[in-house]
């Protein structure tokens, strides 16, 4: 696809304008979108992508959080069991009748893909029918979003994002359901997660699934984990959580590099 960056950039500017720059979820969601496009092009040039393939990963993380814009200005919130799933909405916004995507580009070749793309940053788990080059796609903009929704958790106080005060925050316990998943190395499910705490023990878990080499040493580079396993909890079950959860995701990681590094290993030997 042909891509001007610049237009786009433009065009995102001009359309968040239509939103309070003053709400500090329009201005976290605006820098945000940013970090995560960067991130796209880092992840996508690391495996060796061609440079409109580059582009295309960019856009993806340029326009993939579209719909929490008007999500907060309608509803107040990020939370999309309480008001709409933002992936979806944002996709329609592009792609349906409002279709916004037509200001970021002249160029409809990759639409279908990219709309898929959108669709799917959010779930828990990538449609099986995505395959080939579209799947890669997907996981790097999941990638992307992952890693930098680590730094939103240490940057943006929880209490502004999911509307709850500081005390209840740092009150607040973590459910048996969510650490059976942290044990399991996989993404908390959101229907298990009742608390604030369960939240940021499902960020920080948000790790377990990391598809890149390159994702995660962007997230290690960054330091966030270590700032999140440090949080100043009042409640004993959220320390252990916490605790607990950090043995967790590095002993997966050390595991996951010692494979990587056999890996590379053997396939030195066998050229």
């Amino acid at each position: 696809m042909a891509l001007d960056r610049k237009r786009v950039l433009e065009q995102f500017a001009t359309y968040t304008r239509n939103y309070d720059p003053k709400d500090p979820k329009i201005a976290l969601k605006i820098a945000h979108t940013y970090r995560v496009a960067d991130h796209c092009e880092k992840i996508a040039q690391s495996l060796g992508l061609s440079p409109e393939e580059v582009d295309f990963a960019w856009l993806s993380g340029m326009l993939h959080d579209i719909g929490r814009f008007e999500q907060v200005k309608r509803y107040n919130t990020f939370i999309d069991s309480q008001s709409v799933d933002h992936a979806e909405f944002g996709a329609d916004l592009l792609f349906k009748e409002e279709r916004l995507i037509e200001a970021f580009s002249d160029d409809r070749t990759a639409d279908a893909m990219l709309e898929n793309v959108i669709r799917q940053h959010n779930k828990y788990r990538i449609r099986e029918d995505i395959t080939g080059k579209e799947l890669v796609f997907c996981n790097i903009l999941r990638d992307a979003d992952k890693v930098d929704i680590l730094k939103v958790n240490v940057d943006t106080p929880m209490e502004e994002i999911y509307n709850v005060s500081k005390e209840e925050l740092e009150n607040s316990g973590v459910t048996p359901a969510v650490m059976e998943q942290v044990r399991q190395h996989i993404a908390v499910f959101r229907d298990v997660m009742e608390t604030p705490a369960d939240h940021l023990i499902g960020h920080i878990a948000l790790a377990f699934e990391l598809v890149y080499p390159k994702s995660w040493e962007i997230a290690k580079a960054q330091g966030y984990l270590e700032k999140m396993y440090s949080f100043p909890t009042k409640n004993q079950s959220m320390k252990e959580a916490l605790a607990e959860t950090q043995r967790e995701l590095e002993a997966f990681y050390r595991l996951l590099s010692d494979i990587r590094n056999r890996n590379t290993y053997h396939n030195i030997l066998q050229r």
